[in-house]
């Protein structure tokens, strides 16, 4: 993997996440198995001279930062490792400093040598039910892991993600799926934001934005614009409103109908009923669907995804590519 790559030639790793860190996007930098849902298996790859420990990875990964605390603790202590295993202890024995609030990783600074923090049992809350007392927001770790990891002179490779994006979505809960994604921007700004002071103009960092895939989130048309979303206004989160006389458009049951739809989902009413904006604006409400699925069910999409990059290098990344190409885009500007 490039984080390997990066850890072999001297260079400091950081993994951030919400989702648990040893879910599949972040367990796929520093982990090799057969099964991506062998999450204490997963977590054991992490720990250094434990056993089932990654040797690529050297001494560790500098910076972990997530969820997903009970695949490293026994079922003894509340978690869900089966072979007694306490894999916080062992971190701490190979000299990690160790967070499991807001309030222990508000003391983590840039002279920690070696952090692992696990803020939630499972994955991290989503932002919009997130309590900030006591867990860190995805741009807070980012902008920790940063600090932590640039202390160290070579430079560093970092993997982000706003994880739970995907969760919402597969939940056809547009509200917090939008949150969340307006976190994860969140993020991106205080990466630029810091390295930019590190590193001014970026001339010896390179940052990309990705995703894995995409939903089958769709936008209803023909609204008249919204204006951004708040507390006192649904925004895209509502109903669709005629662009001419403002007035909530119908279907052909006489039934108003939301901006934001999925082409499969939980709901999919057998008779619609009169929504209104407050209604589609919740952020427990599952958007409408046209195929229905099981709860929680709605599937990935087949449409091209993002990608944008900023920083020395990001000039390879234009036009249409399959995915596989940002590993060697990423690795030829390293210069691996």
């Amino acid at each position: 993997t490039l984080l390997e790559q990066m850890k072999a030639a001297g260079y400091g790793t950081g993994v951030v996440t919400t989702t648990r860190i040893t879910h599949a996007t972040p367990a796929a930098t520093y982990a090799h198995i057969c099964h991506r849902d062998g999450e204490n298996a997963i977590a054991a790859q992490l720990v250094p001279k434990g056993a089932g420990f990654n040797s690529a990875l050297t001494d560790g990964v500098d910076v972990i930062f997530g969820g997903g605390r009970q695949h490293f603790l026994a079922t003894a202590a509340g978690g869900k490792r089966t072979d007694g295993r306490d894999l916080v202890g062992e971190f701490k024995t190979a000299g990690y400093s160790y967070a499991a609030s807001k309030s222990d990783f508000d003391k983590i600074t840039a002279s920690s040598a070696k952090v692992v923090g696990l803020f939630n049992a499972s994955h991290m809350d989503y932002d919009l039910d997130r309590d900030p007392a006591k867990e860190p927001s995805l741009a807070e770790m980012t902008g920790k892991a940063i600090d932590v990891l640039a202390a160290k002179k070579k430079g560093f490779f970092l993997m982000v993600e706003g994880g739970r994006i995907d969760h919402a979505l597969h939940e056809t809960t547009a509200r917090k799926a939008l949150q969340d994604t307006a976190a994860f921007d969140d993020a991106i700004k205080a990466a630029i934001d810091k390295l930019n002071v590190i590193d001014p103009g970026l001339k010896n960092t390179l940052i990309v934005v990705t995703a894995d895939h995409d939903h089958t989130l769709v936008l209803n048309g023909y609204a008249k614009r919204t204006g951004k979303t708040s507390d006192a206004n649904p925004g895209v989160l509502g109903l669709v409103k005629d662009y001419v006389t403002g007035s909530a458009k119908l279907d052909s049951t006489g039934n108003p109908f939301s901006i934001i739809g999925f082409g499969n989902g939980e709901n999919r009413p057998a008779t619609r009923t009169a929504l209104t904006d407050v209604q589609v604006f919740d952020k427990t409400y599952h958007q409408e669907a046209v195929i229905p699925m099981p709860a929680g069910g709605e599937t990935h999409g087949g449409t091209d995804v993002f990608i944008g990059a900023m920083g020395n290098g990001a000039t390879s990344f234009t036009g249409v590519m399959d995915n596989i190409e940002v590993f060697g885009l990423i690795k030829k500007a390293i210069g691996l």
